[in-house]
């Protein structure tokens, strides 16, 4: 599976303006962006749902929108199954027929097979003549996906297919339709604002900051090698300040009052650092002393806080500390960890150098930091 998407749309808010290719079948690319950012928006324009009002969108060498050359296929015409958050069921149809429903071609009993054949795919045996109403809102979902399986479609699209779910039901659909990703020949684009989703369910990821989305990078680029502020915080990055560059490998952090080195040598247009709660070790200080505890890592930057609020989490421990800047660190933990440091009301916190990410605030490539 080959997709190559040009597009800029204008909405109310902003501009949208995405470009991205995926060059393999067995990739599933993530959309990855807080609520209305324009991630449906273009997953709608790929469907052939909505117009880009310019750009290019090109699946398996096959133009599916043109705005030069005039091409806007209709969405039956695309070839693109399209998982919607709601299912999208007919409702005065049985499960049987919905699915039915979706199979392109064959009589009306290899049609029924192909129907059935995905059914017991999605674990549905028995739901055939049930109607949407009398299903739970991950089975109305599987449905759904064996329609679209049905239908041979080259490119599936996944429009926060777990949004109205919670609990168990979220994560058996997950599992389920990750199974049906898995087997199906063509690719996946997955819209989504849960990072814990695109770690699970894709390999390559698109971030889209009000609108503007940025280089397409690998799921473990964005959680270890984050390039911009937007990706750092959509992947779950809880501390970031604003920063200048201090030397070949040197950050200077304003909002927390340090200078910490870096593995990576920032580029000229970085502007912040980020680094990940559970990165963090620490240590207990006396207060005001000064000096590196030595229970943290050789090597490692050390930031000496005030602790300001102690949080008990199900299943670790939340830290918030004042840095020398005034800025407050979150540093997360075990629950051991914490209580083995006595209630300390100050701490040294320690970062290694390769945790220290250098951020900008622009989606050019290859100009935030340079390995």
């Amino acid at each position: 599976m080959s997709l190559s998407v040009r597009i800029r749309k204008r909405l109310a808010a902003f501009t949208l303006d995405v470009s991205f290719d995926v060059e393999r079948a067995d990739r599933v690319m993530a959309l990855l962006g807080p609520s209305g950012c324009g991630k449906s928006v273009t997953l709608k324009c790929i469907a052939g749902v909505m117009r880009p009002d310019e750009g290019r969108i090109v699946l398996n060498g096959r133009t599916l929108f043109d705005s030069e050359a005039g091409v806007d296929l209709p969405p039956q015409s695309r070839r693109v199954g399209y998982l919607f958050q709601d299912s999208a069921l007919f409702p005065t149809m049985d499960v049987l027929h919905n699915v039915m429903a979706g199979v392109r071609e064959g009589g009306r009993a290899g049609r029924r097979e192909r129907a059935r054949r995905e059914l017991r795919a999605m674990r549905l045996d028995g739901a055939e003549r049930l109607r949407p109403a009398q299903l739970s809102g991950g089975q109305r979902q599987r449905v759904a996906m064996a329609r679209i399986l049905a239908s041979d479609p080259e490119l599936i699209l996944l429009d926060e297919p777990f949004s109205a779910l919670d609990g168990y039901l979220r994560w058996q659909l997950e599992l389920d339709l990750a199974d049906g990703l898995r087997a199906f020949p063509g690719g996946a684009v997955l819209v989504t604002h849960d990072r814990d989703e695109v770690h699970r369910l894709a390999q390559d990821v698109c971030v889209i900051d009000r609108g503007q989305g940025e280089p397409l990078m690998s799921v473990h680029e964005l959680f270890a090698r984050p390039r911009t502020v937007a990706a750092a915080l959509i992947s779950g990055c809880k501390n970031v300040s604003r920063a200048r560059v201090a030397g070949d490998h040197l950050l200077a952090c304003d909002d927390w009052g340090v200078t910490l080195a870096c593995a990576d040598a920032p580029g000229p247009r970085v502007t912040h650092a980020g680094i990940r709660a559970h990165y963090l070790t620490a240590a207990a200080a006396p207060a005001g002393e000064r000096g590196a505890p030595p229970s943290l890592a050789p090597g490692a930057n050390r930031i000496p806080c005030v602790v300001e609020r102690v949080i008990d989490g199900t299943f670790s421990t939340i830290v918030m500390a004042r840095t020398p800047g005034g800025a407050p660190l979150r540093y997360e933990c075990e629950k051991d960890a914490w209580a083995a440091l006595g209630g300390a009301t100050h701490v040294t916190l320690g970062i290694a150098p390769d945790c220290v990410m250098p951020l900008c605030e622009g989606i050019s490539e290859g100009e935030c930091a340079h390995a």
